[in-house]
């Protein structure tokens, strides 16, 4: 009771004392604020003004559309230019936009524009949703994610409205949509596209493909990186292991990636064969950036061989970096379990990177995350072969694709049944969000034992 009375003191309404009470953890105002977002563009994507044509959209289609736009996934029902008008777009535009500033980071920027203040409750939750470190810090974090985001979104809105108005003849106006679309879709790491063949037009031209590529690494490594990056880049050593991990495993996965799918597609003729030499390293270039979770697709990736939708399931499993615009179980947790397993093989009693040690607390969290993903994941893809007829790799690439919130098909999702697109729609929810998120928001408590049981080494291997 005097809780209450401290809070309507406050100038807060008897509905916002009721969510405070009720939300007590920042994760469940994480999840309940991406599914408010997700049911808003559903209503906004069902109006008759959204689809081109008399009628409305059906109902399931504008659900799974504005989960896959809040949710910065980019796997589509129906074909996103021909089936919304500009009015839907726009609609995804701005459902992209919000689940890449993630919604508890534009929350955090009203109240500081708003009152000047941001409260315990709110910092919390911005906390949540930026991953940063110390609580003080979610102000000006959350100031230099809306600075630099927008910063970056405008330069390549730049360049592709200049590509597309002289190298393509597009109007100016035109043009401009085209370019601040493509844009936001790529820095956010969403995918949604305005043509049906997403980029596979722009396959040979590096003016649209680079600066789209661009945006994908920059939004996918993570805010709390590029600050790093920015004030110590002379200095590496000096780099905390969120630094040095993310980007190290980064740009060994982007040259992997490039080399082995690359060679794998260099001789068929449906994706890389038919391009000449020099187009052919760009456009495999492409693909390895694209799982990063992007989704956008420069060759048809039905017709990729069965080994490079595996070496796609993994780039996509694993994703970005942490606190970015990408999903995945991000390539930070995926560079930690590395080094884990190297200290283990090296018989280490500590897990060392560079010249800090990683605390046993983040090796379970990290653990949790992974073994949560592979769950949901097997699940899933049991699930949907159940649900339907096609084959194991394929069925294993749209599941990856979602959980992963990247937007890559393998050409079945429009087919799928029902409760396939529910299933897939859950996934990405999910996956958006976070496995360890999630059970947080629903677990609600965290216990604490206060007493210790005695050890037992039992047989592992």
């Amino acid at each position: 009771m005097v809780g209450r009375v401290r809070l309507r003191r406050r100038g807060l309404t008897p509905w916002g004392t009721v969510l405070l009470e009720r939300f007590q953890h920042p994760a469940q105002v994480v999840v309940t604020g991406f599914g408010a977002t997700i049911l808003v563009g559903t209503l906004l994507l069902a109006l008759p003004a959204a689809r081109q044509g008399p009628g409305r959209a059906d109902l399931l289609d504008a659900v799974f559309t504005a989960t896959s736009a809040v949710c910065v996934t980019g796997l589509i029902t129906v074909d996103t230019p021909a089936h919304w008008s500009t009015f839907g777009e726009i609609v995804i535009l701005c459902l992209i936009q919000v689940g890449g500033f993630g919604l508890m980071t534009l929350a955090t920027l009203f109240a500081i524009l708003l009152s000047g203040r941001v409260g315990l409750r709110a910092r919390m939750a911005a906390q949540a949703e930026t991953k940063t470190l110390q609580m003080t810090d979610v102000r000006r974090v959350v100031r230099n994610i809306v600075v630099f985001s927008l910063s970056c979104e405008s330069v390549i809105a730049v360049l592709l409205t200049a590509r597309f108005a002289f190298g393509y003849g597009e109007p100016l106006g035109r043009a401009a949509y085209l370019g601040v679309f493509h844009s936001v879709s790529a820095f956010n790491n969403a995918g949604f596209a305005l043509w049906s063949d997403s980029l596979m037009r722009f396959v040979t031209d590096p003016w649209i493909c680079l600066p789209i590529c661009a945006a994908i690494i920059v939004g996918g490594l993570g805010f709390p990186v590029w600050f790093e990056l920015a004030r110590r880049w002379r200095r590496p050593r000096s780099w905390s292991i969120l630094t040095r991990v993310t980007v190290t495993t980064s740009a060994v996965l982007l040259v992997g990636g490039t080399l082995v799918l690359t060679a794998l597609e260099w001789n068929n003729e449906d994706t890389l064969g038919s391009l000449p030499r020099p187009s052919r390293w760009l456009a495999g270039f492409v693909m390895a950036v694209m799982p990063r979770t992007a989704g956008f697709n420069n060759i048809d990736t039905s017709a990729m061989r069965p080994e490079s939708w595996l070496v796609t399931d993994v780039l996509m499993f694993i994703g970005g970096g942490s606190a970015g615009t990408a999903g995945g179980i991000k390539v930070t947790t995926f560079g930690l379990l590395a080094f884990v397993l190297w200290a283990e093989m090296r018989g280490d009693v500590h897990v060392n990177v560079g010249n800090r040690r990683l605390p046993v607390g983040t090796q379970r969290q990290a653990m949790s995350i992974v073994l949560l993903a592979v769950g949901f994941v097997a699940a899933a893809t049991v699930t949907l072969m159940i649900l339907t007829d096609h084959s194991l790799d394929r069925v294993l690439f749209e599941v990856v694709s979602a959980f992963g919130t990247v937007g890559l098909s393998a050409g079945i999702t429009a087919d799928l049944p029902a409760a396939g697109h529910v299933l897939l729609i859950v996934l990405m929810f999910v996956g958006r969000i976070g496995p360890l998120t999630l059970g947080t928001a629903l677990a609600l408590r965290r216990r604490v034992r206060r007493y210790e049981l005695p050890e037992e080494r039992p047989i592992v291997g």
